[in-house]
């Protein structure tokens, strides 16, 4: 999508939002013992109070309201019976629907006890985000996101889950450009345009490289050796830092 109004900007950021504000729910309820589905029933009730509609649901009629991955999962996870125990890392991805407008979230969140190398691993996939996000201007090389991304993950000594990329929103859940790697791709010579509507969502990763889908046909893993984390916003590019759709307020 290319934002042609302010119109456009304000239906933009209030199913932003709400995703957002969806997620940061998502991630104070979390607790031991609560299964994966009663942690969506809480994002179900958020988005259904606020008018919003489950995007994955909406769209490829994925099996719950929002993924929720955990530990070696890295995307796509379905919600249902599994426990989230004390020293796991959880990844919520939000993405939700108002009025023919798209916004997609998503974050990781560790229980506590919170390790050492989960901790690294979280505060290093923050870094990468927010570094990629200042490469991400009007005229600016699509791969320089990646560039940025991939800097960072080396830097702390970690992976890249390099088959998950970014992508364009805004009118649907998935539009052009489709799949903005998060790895430096030198035959890329698409450039970011003004008004473009992007998320960018890097996925680092302990070890792996890529995730691989499961039987259940959505969750996409890596062995469980690897943890993996993601943060993701989604945005408007501009001829400066771009304008951030995905906060709380």
């Amino acid at each position: 999508m290319t934002i042609e109004t302010e119109a456009d900007i304000e239906a933009l950021k209030k199913i932003g939002r709400i995703v957002a504000n969806c997620l940061e729910h998502m991630g104070k309820s979390l607790e031991p013992g609560m299964t994966t589905r009663e942690l969506d029933d809480i994002g179900t009730a958020f988005l259904e109070k606020h008018g919003a509609r489950s995007a994955p649901r909406l769209t490829y009629n994925f099996p719950g309201s929002t993924c929720i991955s955990l530990n070696n999962e890295v995307a796509h996870g379905i919600p249902g019976d599994r426990k989230i125990a004390a020293g796991d890392l959880v990844n919520i991805d939000v993405s939700a629907e108002l009025g023919g407008f798209f916004a997609d979230t998503g974050a990781s969140f560790s229980v506590p006890p919170t390790s050492k190398k989960q901790a690294h691993l979280l505060a290093s996939t923050r870094l990468a985000l927010a570094t990629a996000m200042k490469e991400a201007r009007s005229g600016a090389l699509i791969s320089s996101i990646g560039r940025a991304i991939e800097g960072v993950a080396g830097d702390a000594g970690l992976t890249i889950i390099e088959n998950l990329g970014s992508h364009g929103v805004g009118r649907a859940l998935h539009e052009e450009p489709e799949f903005i790697a998060a790895f430096y791709d030198p035959r890329d010579k698409r450039r970011l345009k003004k008004g473009q509507v992007i998320t960018i969502e890097p996925f680092l990763s302990t070890g792996a490289h890529e995730a691989v889908e499961e039987a259940d046909g959505w969750t996409l893993s890596t062995p469980k050796k690897f943890l993996s984390a993601q943060f993701e916003h989604t945005m408007i590019i501009t001829g400066g830092e771009p304008l951030v759709m995905t906060l709380p307020g």
